[in-house]
């Protein structure tokens, strides 16, 4: 839909220091797109290292003005609010980033425009989260593919499933293998120009959204298949649709390495030890469809907010629980996961 070419402002307001800033945060690391500035008036006039410890060294600013001054030519809503809901108080700034000629890229579940298109000249919204008007009913016809499924899975929602996903995906194409990324939510549908708005479509219809967007990868070796979600998470039904529509092959699990609990409203419930955590996605792999038997074949570890001597240890102690290789892709690098992956070829 838009030009690599195209600069882009990351509208981050009240975001940039926690983790309903994901979308940001992603799109900092992986855009195509040159990234002018990121919206946050309570870190204006710093850039992003300067703020929160990020490496990068992208302005901070207070104001839409600010951003198209900068030449912005697309604004991306770096914000992922509880429920994927449209804050009222983003009406006025979102309002005049249009009428000044930006476009948007909305990854939120509200469709902007019919919200806001009244306000649109030769820009245009894209709703990342818009599903197709119906999908197929899955029948397990991943499981005839000759090529090798590797799905993220995670401990908690936000645990680095499509970072990690992206991160191996890259490494894999630097070493001219064959591999596709299917990306399930509204970060990777962003940054890759496509993909399945899993949390959107019809829970009858969403394995059968996941299958036909794997079999669309058949031409592949290696197919990387980004998660949502989690098993033990009382309001996910994500992944399940994930295993069932994709018949994956192997697991690669992700997890923050400094959460026992999961995260916020949710915290009363512990996360499960990592070795039997394991062991139920892979039982209940094995009777989605009850076609194709999950390997996880190593563990991405996030590890961010540990000094690196923790975060070493943490490592090798999961390692040692678990008997797989285990990383922090962002950290240290995918080498480690890299091979896991090149093994099962």
């Amino acid at each position: 839909m838009f030009n690599s070419s195209q600069k882009i402002c990351i509208y981050m307001e009240g975001a940039l220091d926690n983790d309903s800033g994901k979308m940001g945060f992603g799109l900092m690391r992986f855009s195509k797109h040159p990234i002018v500035c990121v919206i946050d008036s309570h870190y204006a006039g710093k850039t992003v290292q300067e703020a929160v410890g990020l490496s990068y060294t992208i302005p901070v600013v207070a104001t839409v003005d600010e951003a198209v001054a900068m030449h912005s030519e697309i604004m991306v809503l770096g914000i992922a609010p509880s429920g994927g809901k449209f804050p009222e108080e983003w009406d006025k700034p979102i309002s005049h980033a249009l009428k000044n000629g930006l476009s948007l890229i909305n990854g939120l579940h509200d469709d902007l425009n019919k919200r806001f298109g009244h306000l649109l000249n030769h820009n245009v919204i894209w709703d990342v989260r818009k599903p197709k008007p119906s999908y197929p009913i899955a029948t397990g016809k991943a499981a005839q593919l000759k090529n090798k499924r590797i799905l993220m899975i995670g401990t908690d929602m936000a645990a680095g499933k499509m970072t990690a996903g992206l991160e191996l995906y890259a490494a894999l194409k630097k070493k001219d293998i064959n591999v596709g990324f299917v990306p399930t939510g509204q970060i990777g549908i962003t940054l890759m120009g496509n993909g399945i708005p899993l949390d959107a479509i019809k829970v009858d219809q969403a394995a059968g959204a996941v299958e036909e967007a794997v079999l669309e990868q058949a031409d592949k070796d290696i197919v990387i298949i980004e998660g949502q979600g989690s098993l033990a998470h009382p309001g996910s039904t994500a992944t399940l649709p994930l295993i069932r529509g994709s018949q994956a092959t192997h697991f690669i699990l992700c997890h923050k390495a400094f959460h026992d609990h999961l995260r916020y409203p949710v915290s009363h419930v512990p996360i499960p030890p990592l070795d039997e955590f394991i062991k139920l996605n892979e039982a209940v792999a094995n009777v989605c469809g009850s076609q194709q038997q999950a390997k996880t074949i190593g563990i991405a570890l996030n590890t961010y907010g540990m000094d690196a001597k923790t975060a070493q240890n943490k490592i090798h102690d999961i390692q040692q629980l678990t008997g797989l290789p285990t990383t922090d892709v962002v950290r240290f690098g995918t080498k480690e996961l890299s091979q896991a992956i090149q093994g099962v070829i």
